[in-house]
């Protein structure tokens, strides 16, 4: 019998990385995990509700038995079954993140043999995590680039602090994911992007697409920026701006969202300094989004390069936790904090030495 896996939860930076993917990676391999000290470096440590949330969603799409699982915990026992494709819903119960619990459960769910769908009911566009717009302009096609094809809808938009949300992926079952090279970005072809109101006035979404366009002018005089202004269906009040920058190869993507206080023209600012960031790096994708591909990347059918902006400690957190469960070499070329490129190795069988810090 496979030993249990001993995790840290305070090990790299920390938070609820780790759990998600530790559950991801679990249900994928089948191997099962004891984590102690979850959440260790954050101010309220244990499972919060979306953690919890994501621990029970990865416990029912494959008949797990878990201990600890409750709010405040600072440990569990994650023993998996084979994961069942089918139809599931979730709710979060607060507006917590829809889009950390679909990121543990979308690559199982893809590698499984049936298709799946997925409901999750909690804040769509939350601080500190992906909102539902950066998913679809920006994670889901790129998966389905490295063959992992889902469809994403979200009949409500839920923000913080009252949530009220609600996700929908479509996520067809047998994906076999590819190796990606993806070094050098190439020429900037567009900047496209979206201002959204959701149970505010219009004049918001106008107000935060001016100032981006007035802030990007002077950016990118040889371009013409197309900011689409809209209306999210909500049943609570909240603003987005997005922007996408489409190379010759890669694409980045940024966002800020609006807060009560908080103006319309310093929303657009947000996002501008983060594209500007990216822009001025010679990275062909945004940082979050090298992260959010180490996962899928490590269990492709070949190796991947990769190149980011900065290597974020979520990557790196990321990556230790991979190294545990897969035979896989990542490598990063460059410091924590700085440029990187990542090289991903699924062929090797040997450990590899710790991450930079």
């Amino acid at each position: 019998m496979t030993a249990v896996l001993a995790i840290d939860g305070a090990m790299g930076e920390g938070g609820g990385q780790v759990l998600r993917s530790a559950l991801s990676l679990a249900l994928v391999t089948g191997r099962a995990f004891h984590m102690t000290r979850i959440r260790a470096n954050r101010d309220r440590p244990g499972l919060r509700p979306q953690h919890l949330a994501a621990v029970q969603a990865a416990a029912q799409v494959c008949g797990a038995r878990v201990s600890g699982d409750r709010v405040g915990s600072a440990e569990i026992h994650f023993t998996p079954s084979p994961v069942r494709p089918g139809d599931y819903r979730f709710d979060i119960g607060t507006a917590g993140a829809t889009a950390l619990v679909l990121q543990t459960l979308l690559l199982p769910l893809a590698l499984a043999d049936g298709d799946s769908s997925v409901i999750i009911h909690g804040g769509t566009h939350v601080p500190w995590s992906p909102c539902f717009h950066y998913l679809d302009w920006q994670w889901r096609p790129m998966l389905g680039r490295l063959g992992i094809p889902f469809g994403l809808d979200m009949p409500l938009a839920g923000f913080y602090p009252r949530g009220g949300g609600e996700l929908l992926a479509r996520i067809p079952g047998g994906a076999r994911p590819s190796g990606l090279s993806l070094t050098e970005r190439g020429a900037l072809r567009a900047i496209r992007g979206l201002s959204a109101v959701a149970k505010l006035p219009l004049e918001i979404a106008e107000r935060q697409r001016d100032q981006a366009l007035r802030r990007l002018k002077p950016m990118l005089p040889e371009l013409s920026p197309a900011l689409t202004v809209t209306e999210l269906p909500s049943h609570t009040p909240g603003t987005l701006l997005l922007l996408l920058a489409e190379f010759d190869a890669g694409q980045a993507c940024c966002f800020a969202l609006g807060a009560r206080g908080k103006r319309a023209e310093r929303v657009a600012d947000e996002a501008v300094h983060e594209l500007a960031a990216v822009l001025h790096s010679d990275a062909p994708i945004d940082p979050w989004l090298a992260d959010q591909l180490l996962l899928p990347l490590a269990l492709a059918d070949g190796p991947s390069t990769l190149r980011t902006a900065v290597a974020t400690s979520h990557l790196l957190t990321n990556a230790a936790v991979i190294r545990l469960f897969l035979p896989v070499d990542i490598r990063v070329d460059g410091l924590a904090g700085g440029p990187a490129t990542l090289y991903i190795d699924t062929h090797t069988k040997t450990a590899t030495e710790p991450l930079p810090s």
